[in-house]
């Protein structure tokens, strides 16, 4: 699915180029927040290959952030373990104080909302790059 294919049948405005948070992707995102008020979510477009750094989202309690995946192919992983393939439908919960990355496959646009869960102590810490390498290898 290309981007524009993906803009045309968004369930939700896929908003404005995501240039706040551009140090922190490989590729070009979009994000529309959707709720700011007491649950934050986000609209975040991935283009074809586009991905977000490690990070961690941390809490000293609660926190962490869930992910519902509306659009195109992209993935999810947790440091130490195999990246995981998603597509619409599919929900990824994300506990607080654990090493990740999410973004699209190199062929295809990706769409998810991202909930951010309440906590204490909330943050994001960004981290470095994905390996290139290791994620050319992903099908």
């Amino acid at each position: 699915m290309d981007i524009k294919t993906l803009q045309e049948n968004s369930l939700f405005p896929v908003g404005e180029e995501n240039t706040a948070y551009a140090p922190y992707f490989d590729g070009v995102s979009y994000l529309n927040m959707l709720s700011l008020d007491q649950v934050i979510v986000g609209n975040v477009t991935f283009t074809l290959g586009c991905r977000n750094h490690w990070h961690i989202h941390q809490a000293s309690q609660g926190g962490g952030q869930i992910l519902l995946v509306t659009a195109g192919r992209g993935y999810y992983q947790e440091w130490g373990k195999p990246a995981r393939e998603l597509h619409p439908g599919d929900v990824v919960n994300i506990p607080p104080n654990v090493k990740h990355w999410h973004g699209a496959a190199k062929d295809s646009a990706f769409q998810h909302l991202a909930i951010e869960v309440p906590g204490q102590d909330t943050g994001s810490q960004w981290l470095e790059p994905v390996d290139e390498a290791a994620y050319d290898q992903l099908k």
